[in-house]
């Protein structure tokens, strides 16, 4: 009776909904029609089309990711979330999808570092909800250090160029393909190297899911590992990247 009870109320996962916020490219955006498109997105679509399901992309603001997870509003988060040993106390996560590192952007011009020393007095913008706000305000903000959370990444970029911001902290290769290689981007670029914080960065970024979801976990998991060994991982890296994002 018991394997019947289990065996009836075993989840098929015919449909697999991802929470996105699509202000983050190459990872995830908006194409001109409205469509969906990046990195996190092939991948995405590429998993439910190896695991047999449709499917389906719900759009959330970045800060609300874990309480929609939560809520069941959708069963993974696939939106360049990175293991954060925060995170991991709150939800599991699949394999790792890949490792970039975390850098400052600022106007060439100026002598801005990624330092609180160098930037005190200034205001640094960042994601709500983010690994970099968080490194940003435990490192910085409580030396005299301005730190200012925005909904999306494209509200950062948007007050860095009005000027209402002194520089941006964010994923590197966000930065670099979605504001620094854009017209718009020109004048500025990478203040200073690569932040260190095993503590608040984590191993990488994966796929956010319910801790209780241990079966759909197993299914991406396997899925992931397959795309990496027939190549299908490396085609649509290359697809965005010139360089090896997987990392370590």
């Amino acid at each position: 009776m018991l394997t019947v009870s289990i065996g009836a109320h075993a989840k098929e996962w015919s449909t697999i909904r991802f929470g996105v916020d699509a202000s983050y490219p190459p990872f995830e955006s908006k194409a001109p029609d409205g469509t969906l498109v990046g990195f996190d997105i092939d991948v995405g679509n590429e998993l439910c089309r190896r695991l047999n399901a449709k499917c389906v992309w719900v759009e959330n603001a970045f800060d609300g990711m874990i309480p929609g997870l939560k809520s069941r509003k959708f069963d993974g988060v696939l939106s360049t979330m990175s293991m954060t040993p925060a995170r991991v106390k709150q939800i599991a996560f699949s394999s790792k999808l890949f490792h970039v590192p975390t850098r400052l952007v600022a106007k060439r011009d100026s002598s801005i570092q990624p330092t609180a020393q160098a930037l005190a007095g200034k205001t640094v913008g960042v994601e709500q909800g983010s690994m970099q706000e968080t490194y940003a305000k435990v490192h910085w903000g409580a030396q005299g250090v301005k730190v200012v959370s925005y909904a999306d990444q494209d509200q950062v970029y948007q007050d860095l160029l009005a000027g209402r911001l002194d520089a941006s902290l964010q994923n590197a290769v966000q930065a670099e393909r979605g504001f620094l290689d854009t017209p718009r981007g020109k004048p500025y670029g990478f203040a200073g190297g690569a932040l260190e914080d095993s503590a608040i960065f984590g191993p990488g970024t994966a796929i956010g899911l319910r801790k209780e979801d241990t079966d759909l976990k197993e299914k991406l998991d396997g899925a992931i590992a397959a795309m990496i060994k027939d190549g299908t991982y490396k085609r649509i890296e290359q697809k965005y990247f010139d360089f090896d994002i997987y990392g370590e």
